[in-house]
């Protein structure tokens, strides 16, 4: 199946506002995709950046190569992905590897955040200094 190409979807929008009384031709259509795409751009990325502030992290067993690796991830209430990390280990040192990326990696401080009831996430969080409430919860 061939892709169609960026002129015909450009002829494509041309007959659906036609369709609706608006009569343009495929270049103006053009000409606004040019003039307002990064603006456009720039609107979604401020708004992707302002992330939830509860954040849900978890830990997952995951086979690579038939070894057993622990697969660290954290969204938000939105569900949107902050920050995935791989491990051979799931312990302390880990949980604070984990961490101290997922904090270098946000622009802002979750006001909460809700883990499983693995004891070594409170511990990396309590060696970090983290001041945000931790709920634990299965």
């Amino acid at each position: 199946m061939a892709v169609p190409s960026i002129h015909t979807e450009f002829q494509r929008l041309e007959e659906l506002l036609a369709c609706r009384g608006i009569v343009v031709s495929y270049e103006t259509i053009r000409q606004w995709c040019l003039k307002f795409t990064l603006t456009f751009a720039k609107s979604l990325r401020k708004k992707l950046d302002a992330l939830g502030d509860h954040w849900f992290l978890d830990e997952v067993f995951i086979k690579i190569n038939r070894k057993q690796h622990y697969l660290w991830r954290a969204v938000d209430q939105d569900g949107c992905e902050l920050d995935i990390l791989i491990t051979k280990q799931r312990d302390e040192k880990s949980a604070v590897k984990f961490f101290r990326k997922l904090f270098k990696g946000q622009s802002q401080q979750p006001r909460k955040i809700t883990t499983d009831k693995f004891a070594s996430n409170k511990a990396a969080l309590r060696d970090l200094g983290c001041k945000t409430p931790h709920i634990t919860r299965q």
